[in-house]
């Protein structure tokens, strides 16, 4: 459907066709068309870049930093597997790493619960010290209330970050969490577009904004959403579990 507003268009013109893209349909955002958009709109990106003989970085107007510090994902539940996929992933030359914060609570669930959760924190950090640093990706899966508990038991083990400790619609919950802790609160894979954003940064708590570049709105959506998370002293974090072609559009934002 996109295609009847692109075939025979400048591709010079990114704003213009992704103003269109975006506001020509009737319905507007969500995960499915934010991600066609942003296929089409790193397309974009990149035949300019070709035709013009320049990285996007440099169309961007210049590099703003030499190197970047990046984390690596480590699956599973059970401790035993986290600890190995660590060691692995430091020997070729990883030490900071995401890792699953908890397995979905109840609403209000009981204290076994949360004596998980926390024992698998606990079993990383005893094993390798302040050798590594490692964010809690909570995917949304805790409830308000839950994740007040959770957060505070968790305070100990001095995680960089939690992820999503609830859904991203919301909101509300974040400045209530973010008082009650000194963990810094990311989210972001699930917004997409700097009008899902603007919310969550209206409503404040949030220290890391993660959007992905694949999702939301390409390229051109996501430096606008940096440059408001600028604006709200807010840093960023692409998230970037896709491939190749994603993660080299996240470098050069």
């Amino acid at each position: 459907e996109l295609g009847d507003y692109l075939i025979g268009q400048d591709p010079s013109r990114i704003n213009d066709l992704w103003q269109v893209m975006y506001r020509a349909g009737f319905y507007r955002g969500g995960p499915i068309l934010m991600s066609a958009i942003a296929g089409i709109d790193q397309a974009l990106w990149d035949i300019k870049g070709k035709v013009l003989n320049a990285p996007v970085w440099q169309l961007m107007g210049g590099l703003v930093r030499d190197k970047i510090k990046a984390y690596s994902w480590v699956g599973g539940d059970r401790p035993a597997d986290v600890i190995d996929g660590i060691k692995t992933l430091r020997e070729i030359g990883f030490d900071t790493f995401k890792l699953n914060g908890c397995e979905e609570l109840g609403l209000i669930d009981n204290s076994r619960a949360v004596d998980a959760a926390v024992n698998t924190v606990a079993q990383i950090r005893e094993a390798f010290g302040n050798q590594i640093e490692f964010g809690l990706d909570f995917h949304g899966r805790v409830s308000a209330p839950m994740a007040k508990v959770l957060i505070k038991e968790l305070e100990p083990y001095r995680p960089l970050f939690i992820e999503e400790p609830v859904l991203a619609e919301q909101a509300e919950y974040y400045p209530k969490l973010a008082a009650q802790t000194h963990i810094p609160l990311a989210a972001g894979e699930r917004m997409f577009s700097r009008f899902d954003f603007k919310r969550v940064l209206e409503a404040g708590g949030i220290s890391i904004l993660q959007p992905d570049l694949s999702h939301a709105g390409g390229i051109t959506e996501c430096y606008k959403i940096a440059g408001m998370a600028e604006a709200y002293d807010v840093t960023l974090a692409p998230h970037c579990p896709l491939g190749p072609i994603a993660l080299a559009a996240c470098l050069h934002i």
